[in-house]
């Protein structure tokens, strides 16, 4: 038997394999908790040579409140279709090991692995911050994207309701929304969204990356299933809200044969718009992924790695403005190629959809001097 213990050394290549027991990290993500790329420690589990058998414990979910000074974050990147976003929590429950937002948490001092998605900051101020920025005389208005690093709709969401507290601010000020969302909670906000749709101040992006509960079970292991997202799609396109199915990210060797099933099963729930986006592994990401192939899908890893490869110049991700959503070269044509003759056939609209933005007025608050007229 072994006893589990602690040791630091500083980060260097080539380290002993650091994947944490399967039974503890049941329905995670990430198969370990490395540090992140600003610390100058790693943390390696060792056998200290006591033979005494260790009570192997769960990873929880911890959640911490943080008091937000700022909520909205704008953005000059030509590749995204807005220039500012909210995003009521840092770190993801769903803990789908591909995503891009993971490094983000190196900033907090927490490994983008296991700590993205156990480790949880939720932002309780987000709506009364939000409000305070939409009532400065120097905001302009234009579409505000929720959920584009981490899902407003994660599991603390059903207990901390920020997203929707956020939502009803954007209700009350007349303000275009645009929601990416892979969780069915959205539903429960179904009556703010739909009133917003209604004044054409909302659209939704529901993210399938499968249509294999068993691949989407490994790869996104706290997500609701592909057929429950097609229902959200359904449920939201008959309240008249806009729609779009987002084929993102596609795994190349792994969910790439997919595209024009999951775009049709979408068209079919009721979408009107659809995108897609090819696998991002930037900074620690790409070892977090490579371990997922090798442990998962061990007779496919080297082909995805060679793909991603092929389309980045040998790398594994490039970071380029233009390329870092799409890829390079033959492969990543084809996959271009497959997406418009599709999106052609099933009469899917690419583009953004527009959304209001002369409605847009800052409602009265209490003691506010009234106009006679």
């Amino acid at each position: 038997m072994f006893h589990i213990s602690d040791m630091y050394t500083p980060i260097r290549p080539h380290l002993p394999d650091q994947t944490l027991d399967a039974e503890r990290r049941r329905g995670r993500g990430a198969a370990t908790n490395r540090p992140g790329r600003f610390e100058t420690y790693d943390r390696l589990v060792i056998d200290d040579g006591w033979d005494i058998a260790d009570e192997v414990s769960q990873i929880r979910t911890e959640v911490r409140l943080e008091t937000a000074r700022s909520i909205i974050t704008y953005n000059k990147s030509p590749d995204l279709p807005f220039d500012r976003s909210i995003n009521p929590y840092r770190g993801c429950e769903h803990g789908c090991v591909y995503c891009f937002a993971r490094p983000s948490h190196a900033y907090l001092g927490l490994s983008p692995g296991l700590d993205f998605e156990t480790r949880l900051t939720a932002r309780p101020n987000a709506a009364e911050v939000l409000e305070r920025e939409l009532r400065n005389p120097k905001y302009s208005v234009a579409p505000i994207a929720i959920g584009t690093n981490t899902d407003p709709y994660q599991p603390i969401e059903h207990q901390h309701r920020i997203t929707r507290a956020c939502l009803e601010v954007l209700r009350d000020y007349n303000h275009p929304v645009a929601i990416v969302t892979k969780g069915t909670g959205i539903l429960q906000d179904l009556d703010i969204i739909a009133d917003l749709a209604a004044r054409n101040l909302a659209l939704v992006g529901i993210s399938v990356t499968t249509l294999s509960p068993e691949i989407a079970r490994k790869m996104e292991p706290r997500v609701p299933g592909p057929a429950k997202r097609l229902q959200v799609i359904r449920a939201l396109s008959e309240a008249g809200v806009p729609t779009r199915i987002m084929v993102s990210p596609v795994m190349p060797g792994l969910t790439d044969h997919e595209v024009e099933a999951i775009l049709e099963a979408g068209r079919d729930a009721g979408a009107r718009a659809a995108s897609w986006i090819m696998l991002r592994l930037p900074q620690e990401v790409a070892p977090l992924v490579e371990d997922w192939l090798r442990e998962h899908f061990p007779d496919r890893a080297e082909k995805v790695l060679r793909r991603l490869r092929e389309m980045h110049g040998g790398k594994l991700y490039d970071a380029q403005w233009g390329k870092r959503m799409r890829g390079e070269g033959v492969y990543a044509s084809m996959i271009a190629t497959r997406f418009e003759a599709a999106v052609k056939r099933l009469g899917f609209a690419t583009g953004s959809l527009a959304l209001r933005r002369d409605l847009f007025a800052m409602p009265p608050r209490k003691g506010d001097q009234l106009s006679l007229f």
